[in-house]
């Protein structure tokens, strides 16, 4: 069996095991076994996508790098894809590499974020994709496959390498796998898409580079679950409070965007819109001057005053991704802090075409 895809590697194997080793081998692998990306298996998601196998999807500049239509068919086959998944990843892909994401920055700082890719509308279903029960956990092909396929063409057609350009501190799981769906046909909420500008009947993926997902575990009133999210978004130690850079409390500190994702009951919320939330949350999220002083965000020694001097942490309300998505038996929620300040890499929304 042979490989062969442009501008990347020409191998050959003769069984499935070999295939795998010469995968480890050539430095294709995220460090799990990838599956053989054979010619034909390339072409059959190319085919399915309708585009040309050197179509263009984006380029990044600061390394040279031009990712093709079948660089990522290579690397969705080697994440365990099925073709059908193919247009999601080429969505997804598509947006990281949009100049507002800023890719080289999140993909190369010390900070250790992913790229969590959230989907909405008709897509989900066709092709499977979870939305409710272990969001973020194991057990899903389209999931997990998806997720995987975008770390894989970070590594291999960004150059995105552990040690090399990705300069991870300590990293977290979802630099393996981070996608997931929203449950927008259990909710009365509106969708993510359609709060970003897309139609309902519209087949979305939305990217964020972040960090890894912090459970809130607060149940009850809506008023008692968003106060408990507020408290988890507005903690020292995340990019959105500690960036590692002291500034001035007269310019603010560097603010970031956040995703939120609310499980359980919908009726629960069925008093509220997402929009009332957000605002609820931008409204909260926020820390004092006398404790961004104490972690060294701010200059200069606490001060009278200091400690009731509020600072917010996020620029705009819709600045914060509310998403309904997780199990339904209790309402448990999830706060995703950004990568870093919103001027640094921003969230982006593209249409997913399906054939």
């Amino acid at each position: 069996m042979t490989t062969n895809f442009t501008d990347i590697t020409t191998t050959t194997w003769d069984d499935a095991l070999s295939a795998i080793e010469k995968g480890y081998e050539l430095g294709w692998s995220d460090g799990l076994p990838v599956v053989p990306p054979t010619t034909a298996r390339v072409a059959e998601f190319i085919g399915y996508s309708g585009r040309n196998l050197d179509d263009v999807i984006g380029e990044l500049p600061e390394r040279r790098r031009v990712i093709t239509v079948e660089k990522a068919a290579a690397n969705a086959v080697m994440a365990g894809c099925l073709p059908e998944y193919f247009p999601v990843v080429l969505a997804a892909t598509e947006a990281m590499l949009d100049p507002v994401f800023n890719l080289v920055g999140p993909s190369s700082s010390m900070g250790g974020a992913a790229v969590l890719c959230i989907v909405n509308g008709p897509i989900r279903e066709q092709i499977g994709l979870n939305s409710r029960n272990n969001l973020f956990g194991p057990g899903n092909r389209a999931n997990g496959t998806i997720g995987r396929a975008i770390r894989l063409i970070l590594m291999n057609a960004c150059a995105a390498i552990p040690g090399l350009f990705d300069r991870s501190v300590i990293g977290h799981p979802g630099k393996y796998t981070y996608c997931i769906a929203e449950a927008e046909g259990e909710t009365h909420w509106t969708p993510l898409h359609v709060d970003r500008g897309f139609d309902a009947g519209d087949s979305t993926v939305t990217v964020f580079a972040s960090e890894a997902p912090r459970q809130v575990r607060s149940v009850g009133r809506p008023e008692a679950i968003l106060y408990a999210i507020a408290d988890v978004a507005s903690s020292l130690g995340t990019s959105m409070s500690t960036s590692g850079s002291v500034g001035d409390v007269s310019v603010g500190i560097r603010q970031g965007q956040v995703a939120i994702t609310i499980a359980g009951n919908s009726n629960l919320w069925r008093d509220w819109t997402k929009q009332q939330v957000r605002e609820y949350l931008h409204e909260n999220v926020r820390r004092s001057v006398a404790d961004l002083k104490r972690g060294l965000v701010l200059r200069g020694d606490v001060e009278p005053g200091d400690e009731a001097a509020m600072v917010p942490l996020v620029p705009e309300p819709d600045d914060i991704l509310v998403v309904f998505a997780g199990g339904e038996e209790s309402n448990s929620s999830s706060v995703i802090p950004s990568w870093g300040p919103k001027v640094g890499s921003t969230a982006v929304t593209k249409t997913v075409n399906v054939p």
